[in-house]
């Protein structure tokens, strides 16, 4: 089964209220939250996922920003919160984050963005071709899953779903507009690759249950997944 990742975040920053968000949703069975390096103070991120841990769920940082100093910054954060999945950043710094946290003996598994990242909210470019290559790439040099922008890809959304399920064997999750329940549908049929899918602003924005409150959101979502074939 695809998994959820709720993402405490809209327009790729984490929202200002992520502490009394996450209160209200936490018991409505939620295994994974995550949060981006951008919008809350360190403090209140280490806040976060130290109540995420005691609710037993896996943590994930998203770094988003594009500067070497913005993303190793974003890094450190992500070690600093005790993340249990350091997902994105930007894939030209791929090498040497990996080997960062190597030195750091961090322990948190990575899942680099891949293809040509551009602006704020991030959306994808490049080939397909070229994405599915150093996809391939960072595989052979053992990264432990790959974080790809799918919905906000410009080029065939479709044909970058089939080409990275067949040719990618690494875990991997769609992260970014994923905002419609058909869209968990094609995930849902391509799970024997596609681990897990996060969703931000469309629970902020009430994308599944118009009028609904944000449990509501979180409670279909939930509900869809172990549903749909």
């Amino acid at each position: 089964m695809v998994e959820f990742i709720f993402m405490l975040t809209h327009h790729d920053v984490t929202v200002p209220n992520a502490l009394e968000v996450f209160e209200e949703v936490k018991d409505t069975g939620l295994k994974m939250v995550g949060a981006k390096d951008v919008g809350l103070p360190v403090d209140k991120l280490k806040e976060l996922f130290g109540r995420a841990r005691k609710e037993d769920m896996t943590t994930f940082l998203e770094v988003v920003t594009y500067s070497e100093e913005e993303h190793f910054r974003g890094v450190d954060i992500a070690i600093a919160v005790q993340a249990d999945y350091l997902i994105g950043g930007m894939p030209w710094f791929f090498e040497r984050t990996r080997q960062y946290l190597m030195n750091k003996k961090a322990n948190v598994k990575y899942f680099p963005y891949i293809g040509k990242i551009e602006g704020h909210p991030c959306i994808l470019k490049g080939s397909i071709e070229e994405i599915i290559e150093e996809g391939i790439k960072f595989e052979k040099e053992g990264v432990d899953g790959i974080n790809i922008l799918l919905y906000r890809y410009v080029g065939n959304q479709e044909e970058l779903l089939n080409h990275i399920t067949e040719k990618l064997h690494v875990p991997i999750i769609v992260a970014g507009n994923v905002d419609s329940f058909e869209k968990i549908d094609k995930l849902k049929r391509k799970d024997k690759n596609i681990w897990a899918f996060t969703i931000g602003g469309a629970i902020f924005e009430r994308k599944f249950v118009k009028e609904g409150s944000l449990r509501d959101q979180i409670y279909a979502v939930l509900d869809y997944i172990t549903k749909i074939k």
